[in-house]
């Protein structure tokens, strides 16, 4: 399964700081599933970067953005995603924002959303190491059967 895992910062893309939670979420979905081969990239805050970022990463089964959620103006992610996709999936979002609120009142902020593309699941996660930690860990169990699912294999 290739997992497309995206980094929306400016500050990251310019280097002005080194990308830490593009890593970490790299980590946790090694390590909780064997078959993942995870792809990387950094692209600055902006409803066209993440799009075409987006694009560029067509042929992955899943794309994680890390970023680019909350609501300041450059906070873009959720738009590009939402321009993206084919269809929406509310019930990841909703379970994500859930889970987060178990562990702060802050992820109300948080405006992530999911997709599908054909086949392709685009799921955003806020861009705090913490949070994109705590994202991947939720969806590492749901890869293979979404995966299933999307190709027509699922129950």
């Amino acid at each position: 399964m290739k997992i497309a895992v995206i980094t929306i910062s400016d500050r990251a893309s310019k280097g002005i700081y080194e990308d830490a939670s593009g890593p970490a979420i790299e980590r946790v979905l090694l390590e909780r599933c064997e078959n993942a081969v995870i792809e990387r990239s950094i692209v600055p805050d902006g409803l066209d970067s993440v799009y075409e970022a987006l694009l560029r990463n067509g042929d992955a089964d899943w794309i994680v953005t890390t970023g680019g959620t909350g609501p300041s103006p450059r906070d873009l992610t959720p738009e590009a995603t939402a321009r993206y996709c084919d269809r929406l999936l509310p019930g990841i979002a909703e379970y994500f924002r859930s889970k987060s609120l178990e562990q702060t009142p802050f992820a109300v902020f948080s405006r992530g959303i999911a997709g599908m593309k054909g086949t392709r699941y685009v799921v955003n996660f806020p861009g705090s190491v913490a949070a994109a930690v705590f994202h991947a860990e939720l969806l590492a169990p749901l890869l293979d059967h979404g995966t299933a699912m999307a190709l027509g294999k699922g129950h």
